[in-house]
């Protein structure tokens, strides 16, 4: 999963959290390094770090959150 071609862009993730539940998130991504992504999730309005093995699919944001 290639994440990094959208620093400074707002996608939508969807993300298995360690406890396997699965969620569809709109974030903007801010920085990618040592395997983790540190995103602005649009929806809770506060920033989030992702691990990038848990983040199942990515694209560009189609709805305004």
């Amino acid at each position: 999963m290639s994440i990094e071609k959208y620093i400074g862009r707002r996608v939508e993730v969807i993300y298995q959290d360690g406890k396997g539940e699965i969620s569809q998130r709109v974030v903007t991504v801010h920085s990618v390094s040592g395997g983790s992504a540190r995103v602005f999730d649009c929806d809770k309005q506060a920033f989030r770090t992702l691990c990038l093995d848990r983040i199942l699919a990515v694209m560009p944001a189609r709805r305004v959150s």
